[in-house]
């Protein structure tokens, strides 16, 4: 077991409250950006105004830069971060397990974590059970201790997605800063095993994070297993598990 996985027994800080409107609003701007963004913008501002300086902060420059730019111009970086490039994969379990058949049988534990929850991912059109934006939509809509157990036992991917993030200077930065204020704070052997990860990657046949183009998922032009192109259609809020937004 990763070491940091011992954080998934451990408790949130946030009030229920705080970290629902947190991990909702995350999970919206985790997905394609489209024209019901810009239109939420503002009630996401209002949202935003109410959490802690922790989270508000990052979220609020992060709505900002949706105001500042254009929606095609937000729409073209989405798809360069994480449609192109491995490394910014927003599949937890492909962190761990890269394209092996471990990976699959982990998402097949977490939809089946899902439906004893009484969620039932919908088939067509649906991302992978363990996109970041839906586990985080799980968790502030049906089932906050379970989405805390699976985020922790992923933190990894959460970890190393931030690393991606902050090496391209990525305006998603902000987003990702956001949800790991409301996780555990990693420290001393915490720190040490993800430099090591980082440094070296996962054995054996796991992928590992690096700043050289022969990375595993370092390699422009090829889609992370279970990504989703542009076009998805909006949804309203809240919005089915699993479903196109």
């Amino acid at each position: 077991m990763m070491p940091w996985r011992r954080h998934r027994r451990s408790a949130p800080t946030l009030s229920s409250a705080d970290q629902a409107s947190t991990w909702q609003v995350v999970s919206l701007l985790l997905d394609y950006p489209d024209e019901t963004l810009v239109e939420r913008v503002p009630m996401l501002t209002e949202v935003v105004a109410t959490l802690p300086d922790s989270i508000r902060m990052p979220l609020r420059r992060f709505l900002e830069h949706v105001t500042s730019v254009g929606l095609g111009e937000l729409q073209r970086d989405y798809v360069d971060t994480f449609d192109v490039t491995r490394r910014c994969c927003l599949h937890l379990t492909y962190f761990l397990h890269g394209d092996t058949r471990n990976r699959g049988a982990a998402l097949v534990r977490i939809k089946q974590d899902y439906r004893r929850h009484g969620v039932e991912l919908a088939d067509e059109d649906a991302e992978l059970p363990d996109h970041l934006a839906v586990v985080l939509e799980f968790g502030a809509t049906v089932d906050a201790d379970a989405a805390w157990r699976l985020l922790n036992d992923h933190r990894v991917g959460i970890e190393l997605l931030r690393v991606a993030l902050a090496e391209r200077d990525s305006a998603w930065l902000d987003v990702i800063d956001a949800l790991r204020a409301t996780l555990p704070q990693l420290k001393g052997d915490d720190e040490e095993a993800l430099a090591r990860l980082i440094a070296e990657g996962p054995p054996e046949e796991l992928v590992g994070l690096s700043t050289e183009m022969n990375a595993p998922y370092a390699i422009a032009g090829g889609n992370a297993p279970g990504d989703v192109g542009p076009g998805a259609a909006p949804g309203p809020v809240p919005v089915t598990i699993g479903g196109p937004r």
